[in-house]
C-alpha cells in the first residue's frame, strides 16, 4: 500500500464536494484524460465514473467504481485501466480547523501492473499521487475563493 498526504486549506465538506463531483476527476487524477459519463447518484457505492486514460490517439476507455463512501470523511474506489490492470484507492479526509489533510492510499489489485516489484510500484504511485493531491488542492482552494 502506498500512502501520500496533503494538507488543503479548506474544510472537509469543500474537499469532499470536489471528490463527489465525478466530472472533476480528469482535472486532478493524473493519467485520466477525459470523463465520458458519471452515473447518477455518484459517489454512492456501486456507482461509476466512465473515463478514458492516456492521450489521443492511444486512449483506454474504462471505469472507476465506488466501493464505499462516508461523505465528508472517506471514499474508496476500484480503479480500472485495462490492459494495465485494476487498483484500489482510498481517500481519507481529516479536518483540523480551517484545513483538511487528505490521505491517499493506493495499490494494484490485479493485471500486469501487479507484476511490478513493490518498490517500483510504490515509487511510481507516490509521485503520481502527490501530483494528484496537488491538483486536488488547487481545485478545492480555487473554488473557495
Amino acid at each position: 500500500m502506498t500512502l501520500v498526504s496533503r494538507e488543503i486549506a479548506a474544510p472537509a465538506d469543500q474537499v469532499f464536494a470536489v471528490l463527489a463531483d465525478g466530472w472533476t476527476y480528469a482535472s486532478w487524477v493524473v493519467g485520466a484524460s477525459r470523463i465520458r459519463h458519471v452515473d447518477a447518484g455518484f459517489p454512492e457505492p456501486g456507482t461509476k465514473i466512465h473515463h478514458s486514460v492516456g492521450s489521443w490517439p492511444l486512449l483506454i476507455d474504462d471505469t472507476t467504481s465506488v466501493i464505499s463512501c462516508e461523505p465528508g470523511r472517506r471514499l474508496e474506489l476500484e480503479v480500472r485501466a485495462w490492459p494495465v490492470g485494476e487498483g484500489y484507492v482510498g481517500l481519507t479526509l481529516r479536518e483540523t480547523g480551517a484545513t483538511t489533510t487528505v490521505d491517499m492510499e493506493e495499490h494494484t489489485v490485479s493485471g500486469p501492473a501487479k507484476l511490478l516489484p513493490k518498490p517500483a510500484e510504490a515509487l511510481s504511485l507516490k509521485a503520481r499521487n502527490r501530483e494528484a493531491l496537488r491538483r486536488l488542492a488547487y481545485l478545492v482552494e480555487g473554488r473557495g475563493r
